[in-house]
């Protein structure tokens, strides 16, 4: 199956689940994970329209960032502190933030890199943070204190991988997104959701849904 034909499949799965919520399509984002794949195959999803791509590894999405700089690449999973300034220079977007001293240490670089960085929280709500990483629900109020609405690192929403087993996941962290929008009056996105659950998180009301084989095939490993 060609790239365009994954595409067209998962985009017609997106908007099937969204009109049985009730919901625009063009209201969630397709964001494609493209770890472990070639540039060729990113510049030709770049091609049918796609200009933003997951990244798992700061240096190797660092690498595709210098080579394709017309793309947006965007940091998902746990970041190191010693990787910190890597990830500032060479993504768009931190989908990586999860505990205070990494805040603090973006907010430092931020401000010496004069550059601005739109961050989510990844939250952990199911004691999976040793695996995937990921803020406790009862740690956010220090996290979200450590980044003090710095306007270098931009609150943009809430990034998770829940476990697959959990059926109640996804309505979890929608309540605690809507929470938390009233207590900082804005509003936040939602990432979650991949391909075996996508509709279950377009129905608790993802805003992203991170794809990655089922968009580019398998990995190269």
């Amino acid at each position: 199956m060609s790239l365009a034909d994954r595409v067209e499949g998962l985009r017609a799965r997106i908007a099937r689940a969204c009109e049985a919520a009730g919901r625009d399509p063009q209201s969630v984002e397709l964001l494609p994970v493209s770890k472990k794949q070639p540039l060729a195959l990113i510049q030709e999803a770049a091609a049918i329209g796609f200009t933003r791509f997951g990244e798992n590894y700061v240096q190797e999405g660092a690498d595709k960032a210098v080579a394709a700089p017309g793309l947006a690449f965007v940091l998902l999973g746990p970041l190191q502190r010693n990787k910190a300034k890597p990830a500032l220079q060479h993504f768009a977007e931190l989908q990586s933030l999860d505990r205070p001293d990494l805040a603090e240490r973006l907010r430092r670089l931020a401000e010496e890199l004069d550059v601005t960085r739109p961050v989510w929280i990844q939250v952990d709500l199911w004691d999976e943070a040793t695996k995937l990483g990921g803020c406790a629900g009862a740690d956010l109020p220090a996290l979200i204190a450590a980044l003090g609405g710095d306007p270098r690192l931009p609150l943009r929403g809430l990034m998770a991988i829940p476990p697959p087993e959990d059926g109640s996941a996804f309505a979890q962290l929608a309540a605690l997104r809507d929470r938390l929008q009233q207590d900082l009056g804005q509003p936040l996105r939602l990432s979650m959701g991949m391909s075996a659950d996508l509709e279950a998180a377009v129905r608790a009301g993802s805003d992203q849904i991170r794809i990655g084989t089922a968009f580019f095939g398998e990995r190269l490993y």
